[in-house]
């Protein structure tokens, strides 16, 4: 049976998307049939991001209403094998999203997939429950800022208590956390959140830190998830985070800043004349 992953904050804009669709992919690649479903009902940004805008003609909540099946509205990725796309209706109201529609289509999807990544939208309206409430993991995004932070922490506290396996008193929901737009040098300069303060906030096992990298906003106009971009420092730390998630071993990259060989040298000298 697949697992489900929300992927969910609770402010917007700290990279939900970006993740759902590097994480979609980056599991796919390691050979586990995934889908990945936009909860973003009326926005609909994952298809964008997907590079796979045009081919959309049903969506979820088509299929949650029954005026498609989920054969028409999957839509195959092109950059992987095992990867489909479930998108959001753009015209619809995220009232539209109802726990037993949901569930019928989850039910349906875990017949032939090995992971549900939910791409949830912001906040702690209907629409981000309805994502969270089937989850079996959550990767919780935030910026290594206080409102990111802070807001994270909220969500923290629902996914304890709104989830069905919360209600129906089994294990909870595993939390995980990943860190995006990460700058060591704006840290050095206490202009950002280490991951020290953010770890003591949220006090959730670390998934991954994606550096600030201008690689995610190139990747998101041309349509293809970051992850794909193995040149990248952005691209890696979603690869490292892939390989966390699945178990294994991996050391933190992009956490310290770099300091250049003359500086070194400077700073070595100093400490022998000191």
């Amino acid at each position: 049976m697949a697992e489900v992953i929300v992927v969910t904050s609770g402010k917007g804009g700290v990279g939900k998307t970006t993740t759902s669709a590097s994480l979609a992919v980056g599991l796919s690649n390691r050979g586990y049939k995934t889908v990945v479903i936009d909860f973003d009902i009326g926005l609909r940004n994952l298809d964008l991001i997907m590079g796979c805008e045009r081919r959309v003609v049903y969506d979820f909540i088509n299929v949650i209403r029954g005026e498609a099946n989920l054969n028409q509205a999957l839509i195959r990725d092109k950059h992987a094998k095992e990867l489909y796309i479930l998108p959001a209706s753009q015209t619809r109201d995220k009232d539209a999203l109802t726990q037993e529609g949901v569930q019928k289509v989850l039910d349906e999807l875990q017949k032939t997939f090995d992971y549900i990544v939910c791409d949830s939208p912001a906040g702690i309206e209907h629409g981000a429950q309805m994502a969270m409430y089937f989850a079996d993991h959550a990767v919780v995004v935030t910026n290594p800022e206080v409102s990111s932070v802070r807001d994270s922490d909220r969500m923290l506290g629902l996914l304890s208590s709104k989830t069905k396996r919360a209600e129906e008193r089994r294990e909870p929901v595993k939390e995980h956390l990943l860190i995006t737009r990460y700058s060591p040098k704006r840290v050095t300069r206490g202009d950002m959140m280490s991951l020290e303060d953010v770890n003591e906030i949220l006090a959730i096992p670390l998934l991954g830190v994606i550096p600030e990298s201008q690689a995610v906003l190139r990747a998101s106009n041309a349509g293809d998830p970051v992850i794909l971009d193995e040149e990248s420092d952005a691209g890696q730390a979603y690869a490292d985070a892939i390989e966390r998630f699945l178990g294994e071993d991996k050391p933190f990259r992009f956490v310290s800043e770099k300091v250049h060989w003359i500086k070194r040298l400077f700073s070595i000298k100093e400490k022998e004349h000191a």
